[in-house]
C-alpha cells in the first residue's frame, strides 16, 4: 500500500475497484455475492487497472439496514482469502465494525475504508495495531435516514472540519499521519447541491495534508441532475472523476474501472 501512497503523493492517480459482496447494494447488489463470481470480478478489475480492491459486506446505500457481525464476516472473509490465493493486489475492507477490520486484516486485507471514520469503539485501536492505511469518510446521519433532509450551513467547511477532527483522533490513537486518507462522502447525507459544492471545491480538500479519495461512481446525484438510472451513469461518473482529478484528487473508488482509467489517463496527459 505504501507504494500506492507514494504514487498519489508524486501526483499520480490510483483507482480502487468496488466489490460489493452484498445482496442489496444500490448498483451491483447480488451480482458478486458468490465466491467464484467475486474472485472473477476482482481479477477482472485488477486487469482493467484497479490497484486496490475494496470489499464490502454491508450495504451503506440510503435506506440500508445494518447486518450482523457474523453475517458480514461470512460475506467478506472467504472473498479476501480467495483473492489473496490468486493475486497480490491490494485489498481494502469496507466496514465500520472493528472485529471485521481485525479479521479482514488478518486474512490479507491491507487497508480499512470506513464510512463511519473509525468512530466505533475499538476501531482506532485495531487500525493502529495493524499499522495500515485508513480512509475516513464524512457522512451526516445513518444510512436508514441520511438522505431524508440533510442540512448544512457551509457543507465544504463542515465536512473539512469533521475530517480534520477525525484525522487528529487517528493520530492521537497512534495511527501514522502517512496512513490517513480522507473522503468527503458524496451522497452520504448530502443533497444534490451539497454534492456539487463538494466537487466544485475539491481543491479545498486537496489542500489538506492527506490524500483525498473521491467516490462518485454511479451515485444518485447523477440521477437527480441528469435523470439517469443507475446503469446509465457511466459518462457522468467518469466525467466527474476527470473533473476531480483536474481539481487535485488522485484516489478514485469506482465501479467502472477500465473506463475511469481511460478518463484519468487522458486527464493526466493534458494536465
Amino acid at each position: 500500500m505504501q507504494k500506492l501512497f507514494n504514487k498519489i503523493r508524486s501526483n499520480h492517480w490510483v483507482v480502487m475497484g468496488i466489490l460489493n459482496v452484498t445482496p442489496d447494494s444500490f448498483s451491483d447488489g447480488g451480482e458478486f455475492d458468490q465466491l467464484d463470481k467475486a474472485l472473477q470480478r476482482a481479477l477482472q478489475m485488477q486487469q482493467e487497472g484497479a490497484q486496490v480492491i475494496d470489499i464490502g459486506g454491508e450495504s451503506t446505500r440510503p435506506g440500508a439496514v445494518m447486518v450482523s457481525l457474523d453475517e458480514e464476516l461470512a460475506r467478506v472473509i472467504p472473498v479476501i482469502e480467495k483473492i489473496r490465493q490468486h493475486s497480490d493486489v491490494a485489498i481494502s475492507i469496507d466496514t465500520s465494525k472493528p472485529q471485521v477490520m481485525r479479521e479482514a486484516l488478518a486474512a490479507g486485507a491491507s487497508m480499512v475504508n470506513d464510512v463511519n471514520a473509525l468512530c466505533a469503539d475499538g476501531a482506532l485501536a485495531v487500525c493502529a495495531e495493524f499499522d495500515v492505511p485508513v480512509c475516513l469518510m464524512h457522512k451526516q446521519g445513518e444510512p436508514e435516514t441520511m438522505q431524508d433532509n440533510p442540512q448544512y450551513q457551509d457543507v465544504v467547511a463542515e465536512v473539512s472540519q469533521y475530517l480534520a477532527m477525525r484525522a487528529d483522533a487517528c493520530i492521537d490513537a497512534g495511527i501514522s499521519k502517512k496512513n490517513i486518507i480522507i473522503d468527503p462522502g458524496f451522497g452520504f447525507g448530502k443533497s444534490l447541491e451539497n454534492n456539487l459544492s463538494l466537487l466544485k471545491e475539491m481543491p479545498r480538500f486537496c489542500a489538506m495534508p492527506y490524500p483525498v479519495l473521491v467516490g462518485v461512481s454511479r451515485k444518485s446525484m447523477f440521477g437527480m441532475l441528469l435523470g439517469r438510472e443507475v446503469d446509465q451513469r457511466l459518462v457522468a461518473s467518469t466525467t466527474a472523476a476527470a473533473i476531480a482529478y483536474q481539481k487535485g484528487a488522485r484516489f478514485f473508488r469506482v465501479h467502472d474501472v477500465a473506463q475511469t482509467c481511460d478518463a484519468l489517463k487522458l486527464s493526466e496527459a493534458v494536465a
